[in-house]
């Protein structure tokens, strides 16, 4: 009968440490989440840099990929992804992240060194704002002026030009 007591107290112990010793948003979200990102007409290439301006992936549209949610110990990550076509217009959309409401849990739930050492370790108190982009390019608009051939006689051309000049006949 003792045994059974020092099984139940071992199972209540590691519990307890389970909530105590962890944080309540590492336990629910995560410190990386996936993101598709996609654009109108397919296939224009991407590129996806952090705060710092590094690039973290380049593709084409449709892309699957993770992000960091962290960037630093109690700092957020955040990214601009760029979208790239030729004949449309190139067009950069912020990618956020925001508190996680399973880090408020830490408050209710006594996690202290989940709440400030696991979570903002782990990344797992940001959560991303969305999962998917949708973007549809611009085209860019073409001028009107049209080609044309100008013929200039000798005496019209002007004199910074006439190092250049080729004689043909």
């Amino acid at each position: 009968m003792s045994f059974k007591f020092y099984k139940q107290g071992i199972s209540l112990l590691l519990v307890t440490s389970f909530i105590f010793l962890s944080g309540c948003a590492s336990i629910v979200s995560k410190g990386t989440y996936p993101i598709s990102v996609n654009s109108t007409p397919s296939g224009a290439k991407i590129t996806v840099k952090d705060k710092k301006g590094s690039d973290v992936f380049t593709g084409n549209t449709p892309a699957n990929f993770k992000l960091n949610a962290s960037a630093g110990f109690f700092a957020k990550a955040s990214y601009s992804v760029t979208f790239e076509m030729d004949g449309y217009e190139a067009k950069t959309v912020p990618v956020n992240f925001s508190l996680d409401g399973w880090y408020v849990g830490n408050i209710l739930f006594g996690g202290l060194i989940g709440f400030l050492i696991v979570d903002p370790a782990s990344g797992a108190m940001w959560k991303l704002d969305t999962e998917f982009l949708n973007e549809t390019l611009s085209g860019v608009s073409q001028g009107t002026e049209e080609a044309s051939l100008k013929v200039l006689e000798l005496k019209d051309v002007p004199d910074s030009w006439e190092g250049n000049l080729v004689k043909i006949n």
